[in-house]
């Protein structure tokens, strides 16, 4: 998961999230459960709103991922 298709996607997985975080499946799933990753709850399914990911991470909508 790259930071563009993040942009083109309104939900990304919590797996997604923590690959794009650099992080393991176990250790994105705990963090989303302590409020560090934003999450939704979808019926059964727990989801991450990518613009608040890219936000979170300062590659909101402007797409200048240079710092």
């Amino acid at each position: 998961m790259t930071l563009d298709d993040a942009r083109v996607r309104l939900t990304i997985t919590v797996p997604e999230a923590g690959q794009m975080l650099g992080i393991g499946r176990d250790s994105a799933y705990a963090a989303a459960a302590r409020g560090e990753i934003p999450t939704l709850r979808i019926g059964r399914r727990l989801v991450v709103p990518a613009p608040k990911l890219l936000a979170m991470l300062g590659a909101g909508e402007g797409g200048d991922d240079a710092a």
